[in-house]
């Protein structure tokens, strides 16, 4: 094969790997969507059913479960799941609180063509922030699951009303999350991750890995609650370290780290040491 001919393979693989980093990307802001078999109505619930309007213009969808007077807790479900993930938390968040659960853009009952890790799901959050401030409540607080924990920090970090958050294991930063996604592809990860975010930017308008979790947990004063499994199969528990080395002068923070337990699975008691949580962190 003469020079022209190794050009054109080098051209060729080159273009391959593009074409391959924008099918990750694809992949990555389009998953499957995770449908989750439960409803209020096991839980003894009924929930109003709300709509509320992001920045631009996609209509997120969610359940309102009303306390008049009472502080509310905003609950974020993790990816690709949905709203009705949270009930067993809902339920046993309600009997003190307002209790929000939302379906994240693109998820669930929400519109939106894609999710965007983050980048615009902090809006929205804020959104469904105003949304409990015109419906009487301005005391708020959040939990996430996954991506809802690491959306709940980073909008914490930039939006002081939210007066406290619980995190169940969110990654620390998007970026070293695709490394280690990505580590059997040795040193071919870098610019692979690298051009994904060059896609987000291209196709999102924004860094969707900027801010970090980490970088917001490092500004908040607020009491923070971490969870995290030495187990997760999903979400290395490297990243419930750096969160903890970030929250070091955080006198607020609380750490519930388990020796056991897959991406996703609470502990047992989980839902009434949530709910003691709150009913602190505001003062009950």
């Amino acid at each position: 094969m003469g020079a022209r001919g190794i050009g054109l393979l080098l051209l060729g693989l080159l273009g391959a790997f593009v074409a391959a980093s924008l099918l990750v990307f694809w992949l990555a802001v389009h998953p499957p969507r995770l449908a989750i078999p439960l409803s209020p109505r096991d839980y003894r619930l009924a929930p109003e059913t709300v709509t509320i309007a992001a920045e631009d213009g996609v209509t997120l969808a969610g359940w309102l479960l009303p306390r008049p007077g009472a502080p509310a807790v905003v609950l974020l479900h993790g990816y690709p799941a949905e709203k009705a993930d949270l009930l067993p938390l809902a339920a046993a968040l309600a009997p003190d609180f307002a209790v929000l659960l939302m379906d994240l853009r693109f998820f669930g009952q929400s519109e939106g063509r894609v999710t965007t890790l983050g980048l615009r799901e902090r809006g929205d959050l804020r959104r469904a922030i105003d949304f409990l401030a015109a419906r009487g409540h301005p005391q708020v607080a959040v939990f996430g699951l996954s991506l809802g924990g690491a959306i709940a920090l980073t909008t914490a970090g930039e939006d002081a009303r939210i007066r406290a958050v619980a995190a169940y294991a969110p990654f620390s930063d998007l970026r070293s999350l695709a490394h280690e996604l990505y580590a059997w592809m040795g040193l071919l990860k870098y610019p692979l991750v690298e051009l994904t975010m060059f896609w987000g930017r291209l196709f999102l308008g924004g860094d969707i890995s900027r801010p970090s979790p980490e970088a917001a947990a490092a500004r908040l004063s607020v009491p923070v609650l971490l969870i995290h499994s030495r187990a997760d199969e999903q979400i290395p528990f490297g990243h419930a370290e750096r969160l903890r080395a970030a929250l070091q002068d955080n006198p607020r923070a609380r750490f519930v780290f388990m020796e056991r337990g897959r991406h996703g699975e609470l502990p047992p008691g989980f839902d009434r040491q949530l709910a003691q949580f709150f009913r602190s962190a505001f003062g009950g």
